[in-house]
């Protein structure tokens, strides 16, 4: 995984990040990997829960210092991300993969396991990629967007056990967050986060998506260029199922069809992994 110089291990002497040019609230600076600490801090998070505001007030200055905002402690059950088993060894570099490859090997599976179930779920497809969605058209600022989903999350209105935590990860762009600490939430549908965030890169340039929030199991973006009319949301909910089968199957309709009308100018997309 390629890196970026990580501005995160001067906050151990200067936690309140006034040297970075940043005015950071009491925080906490995460190692924790599966196999022991990590040689530099992963990411940054904030003790207290987060506030309406906060996303736009640190998001911006820390942006020009290389650190992006993402929301963690998604209130799951599983704890902050020191528990999440992190495992940034394992992981390889997003740019390395071909987003249509990834996407059609997650579709296809392994040969000969189609079958008339699969069939149902699929529709309007079949067993063969239909290939990538056309690019929406942006009908906000991406981070502004971001903003906004992010607003949503700490409103109070979600049964979040704590509240999401602000969080900063040295990330070259908001897809590569997942990969840059390592997060294992997909292991069960790909041991290499990275291919996951070569999907979110097409994705961030398609749709204008940001990686808003994460969880031991679980993925927010905001989408400022979401689909506008059923017949492209339905090509979007293909690389949806895809990416993560789970929406459809355990926590969706049943079929990648009636799946697509919840796209249709949707500023926010979640996934699961079981």
């Amino acid at each position: 995984m390629a890196t970026l110089p990580n501005p995160l291990p001067g906050l151990a002497a200067d936690p309140s990040g006034r040297s970075l040019g940043l005015r950071l609230p009491p925080g906490r600076l995460v190692d924790v990997t599966d196999d022991g600490p990590w040689h530099e801090p992963l990411l940054w998070h904030a003790e207290k829960g987060a506030a309406s505001g906060n996303w736009a007030v640190l998001g911006g200055p820390a942006a020009q210092v290389g650190l992006l905002p993402v929301l963690v402690d998604l209130g799951d059950g599983q704890g902050g991300p020191a528990d999440w088993e992190l495992d940034p060894a394992g992981v390889s570099y997003p740019g390395d993969h071909d987003v249509e490859d990834v996407l059609a090997e997650y579709w296809e599976g392994d040969e000969g396991e189609w079958d008339e179930e699969l069939t149902e779920v699929t529709e309007p497809f079949g067993p063969d990629w239909p290939g990538l969605a056309p690019a929406g058209a942006l009908t906000a600022e991406p981070g502004s967007c971001a903003a906004q989903v992010a607003d949503s999350l700490c409103d109070g209105s979600r049964p979040w056990q704590e509240g999401p935590h602000l969080a900063l990860v040295p990330a070259r762009r908001s897809a590569d967050i997942p990969a840059a600490i390592g997060w294992t939430g997909p292991l069960n549908h790909d041991d290499d986060v990275a291919r996951l965030c070569a999907v979110l890169r097409s994705w961030e340039d398609r749709f204008g998506i940001r990686v808003v929030a994460l969880g031991f199991d679980t993925l927010v973006v905001s989408v400022a260029a979401p689909p506008a009319d059923l017949e492209q949301a339905e090509a979007l909910a293909a690389e949806h199922f895809a990416f993560c089968p789970d929406v459809v199957t355990q926590d969706g309709p049943g079929s990648v069809g009636a799946y697509a009308k919840g796209l249709v100018g949707e500023r926010a997309w979640r996934f699961w992994w079981d």
